[in-house]
């Protein structure tokens, strides 16, 4: 096994990564991103935006026709040996031997990487992912076959583990479930790698998020302060309309909807900004909605967000 990786090295670092196949189709462009060991890291973005493709990239998979990748500082291209070994790797859709049985498959993962499976912490996850190992995994739902692929990355204990939408396939219990392992993963120090396009997997257990829009980096920023970034809405309603021209001179705030007596706010400044201004009128109700992810990836999207509310540091 490789010597212990100093903390200060990013476990991912991409620089102005680049990938276009034949025939001129870009799938990245210009990606940089440095994830700081032991966070979990989600790579957001809609099917088509390159993330599986920067995955790829990491596990030299493919080769990127512009810059370059590290994981825990080995170069993807000219060290892929060295780089692959810190990592564990659940695609998207993963595929086994046939014949072969979930024990079997969860051994050749130990082998591979050349460690001894802790046999305690197997059975455990076998046992909260409600697994039959001794099936083989071909007569397995899609869903027990993607629990397979999971506990055969987890169980090697890999430094830099790489999901790329590792809840595919299964139940709503059984996804919270697994993200609750996720979490438990990071919190012993290591490091996830998490791709998906559901808004709320990322919103409940990412420490910071990257999206991608047709392979470009839209954004990376902390979860933590995202619900400032993202356009909150006030619906408010008044006795009676106010005029126009009155709302539509409140700092911080456009009007996103009218309707008779109720007008429904963009809010990206303060609260207290529009309900001082709120103060001119007589309001019956009004009603604040807390911003999700989900709000701010969509703003995103549509390519609307405030000037101020694109992070410029990619350090996570």
């Amino acid at each position: 096994m490789s010597a212990p990786t100093s903390a200060a090295v990013p476990a991912i670092e991409t620089v102005r990564l680049g990938k276009t196949y034949a025939g001129g189709t870009r799938a990245l462009a210009d990606v940089d991103l440095a994830v700081t060991q032991g966070h979990i890291f989600g790579l957001l973005g809609q099917n088509g935006a390159g993330k599986t493709t920067l995955i790829r990239i990491l596990l030299d998979m493919i080769r990127p026709t512009s810059g370059y990748a590290r994981v825990l500082g080995a170069d993807t291209q000219r060290d892929p040996v060295e780089a692959r070994r810190h990592v564990g790797y659940l695609p998207s859709a993963p595929r086994f031997y046939a014949g072969m049985t979930g024990a079997e498959m969860i051994d050749l993962a130990a082998a591979l990487r050349e460690v001894d499976l802790d046999r305690a912490y197997v059975e455990r996850l076998v046992d909260r992912l409600d697994l039959n190992p001794s099936r083989v995994i071909s007569t397995l739902s899609r869903g027990n076959q993607q629990k397979v692929g999971l506990i055969a990355v987890l169980a090697t204990k890999p430094e830099v583990v790489m999901l790329d939408e590792p809840t595919s396939g299964l139940d709503p219990l059984m996804q919270e479930e697994v993200l609750t392992i996720v979490r438990e993963v990071a919190q012993d120090g290591r490091t996830v790698f998490f791709s998906s396009h559901l808004l709320h997997e990322v919103e409940h257990i990412c420490d910071r998020a990257a999206v991608l829009r047709d392979g470009e980096l839209v954004g990376v920023f902390d979860l933590a302060a995202e619900r400032r970034l993202a356009v909150r809405q006030v619906v408010v309603t008044f006795d009676a309309p106010p005029p126009k021209s009155a709302l539509a001179a409140i700092e911080g705030a456009r009007v996103l909807a009218r309707d008779g007596a109720r007008v429904t706010f963009g809010l990206t400044g303060e609260v207290d900004t529009l309900v001082k201004a709120l103060a001119a009128y007589h309001v019956r109700e009004l009603e604040a909605h807390a911003p999700t992810l989900e709000d701010f990836f969509f703003t995103l999207y549509r390519g609307d967000a405030p000037d101020d509310s694109l992070p410029t540091g990619t350090m996570a």
